[in-house]
């Protein structure tokens, strides 16, 4: 019965936040189109959908996801499993101690930038427009790369404890300088991709693994420390993108120029 009663709240949640939309889609379909919906029914279904999906969605996050990042990090940043088989805990821990965390961080930031459906149908009508010269797999790759060092980085702040906008100041003039020099027809897709891996699957576990590191590492606040790894995984695949891109390029020239020597 609790389960339900937190369903339900989930559920009227959702509506009141789902509500709006559909008052500005339909105001502006009848009174400024002024034209009947077309596959009413659909579409009211189709918005039943988007509340279950939501809900359900929800309640994972917090029976499932949420948890499970604080707990990986709680694990990952234990003494006793940094310095398993040692006869005493150093009072110190020291940044090359949390390799683990870097690894876990970088793994997941692949694997949920992988799993993100946003990525794949922005890769998807990326390969259509460009008649193939983008592949699906090769921008989703390039994207995940992107996310797992991003967020590497960002669990490596965090323990360090070392300022956030130093680090996107930094990362913004390196997305500035490869915008001269990347191909024309990318720039635009490769900061696209920055803004679509930060949705469903990566954004919960990404934040979850923030607040859960800030809150087990000496010495951090949840508050200010633990937030900002999002941050990262918007900006490094804008990164890995355009290089991406740039190192396609040189490998055509490079065949270019050894055709035209023969």
């Amino acid at each position: 019965m609790e389960f339900l009663t937190v369903l339900a709240s989930d559920f009227i949640s959702t509506l009141k936040d789902v509500v709006p939309i559909a008052v500005i889609i339909f105001g502006f379909q009848l009174l400024v189109i002024r034209k009947a919906i077309t596959n009413l029914k659909k579409v009211l279904i189709g918005f039943f959908y988007v509340l279950v999906g939501l809900t359900l969605f929800l309640q994972g996050l917090e029976q499932a996801l949420f948890p499970l990042g604080k707990l990986m990090a709680a694990q990952l940043t234990d003494p006793a499993f940094i310095y398993n088989g040692m006869a005493s805990v150093p009072t110190i821990i020291h940044w090359q101690d949390y390799m683990w965390v870097y690894i876990f961080a970088a793994a997941i930031g692949f694997s949920t930038t992988i799993a993100e459906p946003s990525l794949l149908a922005v890769a998807i009508k990326a390969e259509e427009v460009s008649g193939g010269a983008i592949s699906v797999w090769g921008l989703r790759i390039a994207v995940a790369l992107g996310v797992a060092a991003g967020i590497a980085l960002g669990t490596f702040r965090i323990i360090t404890g070392t300022p956030l906008q130093y680090y996107i100041m930094v990362g913004y003039v390196v997305v500035i300088i490869q915008t001269f020099y990347a191909p024309k027809m990318i720039i635009a897709l490769a900061y696209d991709s920055g803004g679509v891996t930060t949705s469903t699957v990566t954004v919960p576990l990404v934040a979850a693994l923030g607040l859960g590191l800030a809150s087990t590492v000496p010495g951090r606040s949840p508050l200010l420390d633990g937030f900002g790894l999002i941050a990262f995984a918007s900006l490094f695949p804008i990164m890995s993108v355009m290089a991406y891109a740039q190192l396609s390029e040189w490998r055509v020239l490079k065949k270019q120029i050894k055709s035209e020597d023969r």
